[in-house]
């Protein structure tokens, strides 16, 4: 090996090699993800799509995950590839009205059943918000997040302890 080419590293590839990785989807990919932008512009739920070869599924990731309004997750089931798409920006707007709801009312809201991710995302959310707390109830599918409204702030139950100690 030459001094030159040592200096100089490993080779790289032409870019003719590479010119498939970095081409435009094709028009049913782009129809699809079109169609799925359709979907989950008001939705809180996310789409699922199974049967997509290596190359679609990434595309379709590579998409949806430069915009922070969407999150891609791929579940493996033996050789069977589910990809999900989740509105992630929906879902905190969401979160953020309910929980809004529950401290103008003062009363425990319900969301609907949710999938673990999404439970996940609407905790995540309202962890700061102030005068609510977040826990999730019921049992398999039918599990949902309930938001309750703080009727007594921390400052108040900090005084109540003070005043136990005198």
């Amino acid at each position: 090996m030459s001094e030159e080419r040592r200096r100089s590293g490993p080779r790289r590839r032409p870019d003719s090699r590479r010119r498939g990785h970095d081409s435009p989807p094709n028009s049913n990919i782009r129809g699809m993800i079109s169609g799925l932008e359709e979907k989950l512009r008001e939705s809180i739920k996310p789409e699922s799509l199974s049967r997509l070869n290596f190359f679609e599924r990434k595309l379709i990731h590579r998409h949806f995950d430069h915009s922070a309004m969407y999150e891609t997750r791929t579940y493996r089931n033996a050789d069977n590839f589910t990809l999900y798409i989740y509105p992630i920006g929906n879902i905190e707007k969401f979160a953020r009205e309910k929980a809004q709801e529950a401290v103008d009312s003062g009363d425990s809201v319900d969301f609907p059943p949710m999938g673990s991710y999404e439970r996940y995302i609407v905790h995540n959310t309202l962890k700061d918000f102030s005068g609510v707390e977040t826990a999730s109830q019921g049992e398999g599918s039918e599990r949902y997040v309930q938001v309750t409204s703080k009727r007594f702030g921390r400052g108040l139950k900090r005084i109540v302890r003070k005043i136990r100690l005198f």
